[in-house]
């Protein structure tokens, strides 16, 4: 008995259809809007599930929380994304023993940190 893993991640929006779009466009994420039967395959590996601290400078104070995901291929997706427009945010300090780290943003501000896992 006991948790697998996490089965879903239900927020709030304001253009749900626009939003799961924007994720599917650019992080290949199978989103779906709120109604939509939309499931997301994963690779295995490992979870970071983290409170931190309300007076945190790891992301916003007007943001709940920070998305964290893995990805492949970091320096490929960040050029993508900046292709598209999107801002990536790097910092020589997001590069860890853990693996490397650049942060986005979604289209209504939800801090994004992708991490690609070192081997």
């Amino acid at each position: 008995m006991g948790v697998l893993g996490i089965g879903g991640l239900f927020f709030r929006s304001h253009d749900p259809s626009a939003r799961a779009a924007w994720y599917r466009e650019h992080l290949g994420i199978e989103a779906g809007a709120e109604g939509e039967d939309t499931v997301w395959m994963q690779e295995a590996g490992m979870t970071v599930f983290a409170p931190v601290a309300g007076t945190s400078e790891s992301f916003a104070h007007d943001q709940p929380f920070m998305l964290n995901l893995r990805v492949s291929d970091l320096d490929a997706l960040t050029a993508h994304l900046e292709g598209a427009g999107i801002a990536v945010e790097r910092r020589t300090e997001w590069e860890t023993d853990y693996g490397r780290f650049v942060r986005i943003h979604d289209p209504e501000g939800l801090p994004i940190e992708l991490w690609e896992v070192l081997e």
